[in-house]
């Protein structure tokens, strides 16, 4: 999330939008959705497992 947040300020600033400011959070931001997308089919994974 740091990394969101620096990017947004640097560019708010008027930084020169180099394209590493603008994909350095993309991998911290993948990681979240992938990691909430699992905790999200979790318990539908169980239930299809139990029934």
């Amino acid at each position: 999330m740091v990394t969101v947040v620096v990017t947004t300020i640097a560019v708010a600033q008027g930084a020169e939008a180099s394209s590493w400011i603008v994909y350095t959070p993309l991998f911290p931001l993948a990681l979240l959705l992938l990691t909430g997308l699992y905790l999200f089919v979790l318990p539908y994974r169980a239930r299809r497992r139990a029934g």
